[in-house]
């Protein structure tokens, strides 16, 4: 209850006031989107990198795209990892709060998309939670759930990897984050076929 009280009465940052104005319409538009991260622990692991591209009318934006490099130099060296990645990255880097101010912009009311998304929104949640923001309120879905439904694997967790082999799309070990929202994008796009999603 007091929890409660206590967000009635909280002032949120501009950026985050304006993002949940956008959501009185349906959007038309779906941001499919990857993160790179230092592992799997939401409280003690990081985001390094964020890629997404946009789809709207069943047709993948190129020129809708969002990717970063996130300055983690702090975690990087205290656990003792090369922060080379970071420095030489030809990719735009800012800091942890830029990067997910930035991307919650980029993202508006659209319907969220990836493999596994639920990890990768409650990663961005954590540092949203930090900045004095809520929680993302997007709707997402997930290609492993779709894949999952339409193959009636009851809930068999299959890896990136696997699925881009069953739908024949090229994955490389050099991607970046955007070439494998991109490579999402294009397996979402037959699933959303497939299952007559509108």
């Amino acid at each position: 209850m007091l929890d409660w009280l206590k967000n009635i009465k909280k002032e949120y940052p501009e950026f985050w006031k304006a993002y949940l104005g956008k959501f009185e319409n349906k959007s038309n538009r779906y941001v499919i989107f990857s993160t790179e991260t230092t592992g799997t622990n939401l409280k003690d692991d990081v985001i390094l990198s964020i890629g997404a591209i946009g789809v709207i009318d069943d047709k993948i934006k190129v020129s809708d795209n969002f990717e970063t490099v996130i300055f983690q130099y702090k975690f990087l060296h205290d656990h003792g990892l090369s922060n080379d990645s970071i420095i030489n990255s030809k990719l735009t880097k800012m800091t942890e709060d830029q990067a997910i101010q930035s991307f919650i912009e980029y993202i508006g009311n659209a319907t969220l998309v990836g493999h596994q998304i639920q990890f990768d929104i409650l990663m961005i949640n954590e540092v949203l939670e930090k900045m004095g923001c809520g929680k993302i309120k997007n709707e997402a879905l997930d290609i492993e759930i779709m894949h999952q439904k339409l193959h009636d694997l009851a809930n068999k967790p299959i890896r990136w990897e696997d699925l881009s082999k069953h739908y024949k799309i090229n994955v490389s070990e050099n991607n970046t984050v955007l070439d494998e929202a991109y490579s999402m994008a294009l397996v979402f796009l037959k699933l959303k076929s497939r299952l007559g999603i509108k």
